[in-house]
């Protein structure tokens, strides 16, 4: 007797195509998988090689900079010392001089007509050796000196009001006044003394 096949033909068929899905379905997650992976890779090279790119400009223009120069040699260094120690003796200088022009502008200034000089004595209120200033206004002034003469008390005492407004005198003094006659005519002798102001910072 010969065997029949009494299962229907598409049954067959459905069987097969089930058992082969899960095997579809892994080889597409597969083939997913490696097309991710793929340009995630590809993403990855190209972010590298622009870096390297970006690496090799810098590189090219570091080597394009020019040497850095060279430190200060010996003597330029004892030169840059000297020129320190030449503005800071200047900056002292400077501090502590006496502007003789404008000191002998204003006293020409407050002269009256009628007085005339016979001497006049300036000496500086700092040494300029030792850089020391003595001090102003203590004792008898001796640092500006005039002697001269006029026709009465009242000139000496004009001249004597007018210098006691001149900015860079002080502590003026009368040392003497004398009355005399020369040829029928009143002179007085005087002598005049006072100290110089010394000249502050930015003065």
């Amino acid at each position: 007797m010969r065997a029949v096949n009494l299962l229907p033909r598409d049954q067959g068929q459905r069987t097969i195509k089930k058992e082969s899905l899960p095997v579809l379905v892994g080889a597409c997650s597969g083939v997913l998988v490696a097309a991710v992976l793929g340009a995630m890779f590809m993403m990855g090279s190209g972010k590298v090689a622009a870096q390297q790119r970006k690496l090799d400009d810098l590189n090219r223009v570091y080597r394009a900079l020019p040497p850095p120069p060279a430190g200060p040699s010996a003597a330029q260094q004892q030169l840059a010392g000297e020129q320190s120690a030449r503005v800071g003796a200047l900056s002292s200088a400077l501090t502590s001089r006496v502007a003789w022009d404008r000191v002998f502008r204003e006293f020409s200034l407050v002269l009256p007509d009628d007085v005339w000089l016979t001497t006049l004595t300036a000496k500086s209120p700092v040494s300029p050796a030792t850089n020391a200033s003595s001090s102003p206004g203590t004792g008898a002034p001796s640092q500006f000196v005039i002697q001269g003469r006029t026709y009465s008390h009242d000139g000496v005492a004009r001249l004597l009001s007018r210098l006691q407004v001149v900015p860079d005198l002080t502590n003026v003094q009368l040392m003497s006044s004398t009355l005399s006659q020369v040829g029928g005519q009143n002179i007085v002798d005087f002598s005049i003394a006072a100290d110089i102001k010394v000249a502050g910072p930015g003065a």
